[in-house]
């Protein structure tokens, strides 16, 4: 018996290491639940604008009269209009090089939203002798109605300062088409003022 206590002394002493030491282990935490990730709210799509830029359609009856012009000269009056609506607003110009009757003129403004026609006409003043009295006629018709919103006439010495330096003598070809050019933009001017449009400093 006094060999048997010994033993059982060992064994519960072993016991009681054991559980002491399993006592000190730590204890793992359970692993953290993981964080959703925020769904990004999709980028909105700007809508786009709407264009309502100002638009003017010119263009010149080149056969309104019974007589006979070079086409330059209509070329002139619609480079001088078409420059003096560019400078004088945000306009974009465009521009035909074909025959533009009145007739066509109110059946293309009447076909668009948002473009003004503008008709140039050449014609010789009452009693003329010379391409001195050569005039310039000109009707803007609104977009959608063809209704008339402004009307007039350009002479070739409308706002003239000083003397025009061009190759050639007075009289000539270029001498008129710089003459007539300005009588462009003396009409080009009018009808920005008739539209409340910025007008710039004529020349």
């Amino acid at each position: 018996m006094r060999y048997r206590l010994p033993a059982v002394l060992l064994i519960a002493l072993c016991v009681l290491s054991v559980q002491a030491q399993s006592g000190r282990r730590k204890t793992q935490p359970a692993p953290a639940a993981p964080v959703p990730t925020p769904t990004p709210e999709p980028t909105p799509v700007p809508k786009k604008e709407e264009k309502t830029d100002l638009l003017f359609f010119i263009g010149a009856d080149r056969h309104s009269s019974y007589s006979s012009y070079p086409f330059s000269y209509y070329d002139a009056v619609l480079r001088g209009c078409a420059e003096k609506l560019r400078a004088g607003s945000s306009a974009k110009i465009d521009i035909t090089d074909k025959d533009l009757s009145r007739g066509e003129a109110i059946k293309k403004a009447k076909s668009e939203a948002r473009s003004y026609v503008v008709l140039l006409t050449l014609k010789f003043d009452t009693l003329a002798r010379s391409y001195d009295d050569l005039i310039l006629e000109f009707v803007v018709f609104t977009p959608g109605t063809a209704k008339v919103v402004t009307s007039g006439r350009s002479y070739q010495n409308a706002n003239r300062k000083g003397p025009i330096i061009v190759p050639g003598s007075r009289g000539s070809v270029l001498y008129r088409e710089e003459l007539l050019q300005q009588a462009g933009e003396d009409a080009g001017s009018r009808i920005l003022k008739a539209l409340h449009l910025n007008t710039p400093v004529l020349r």
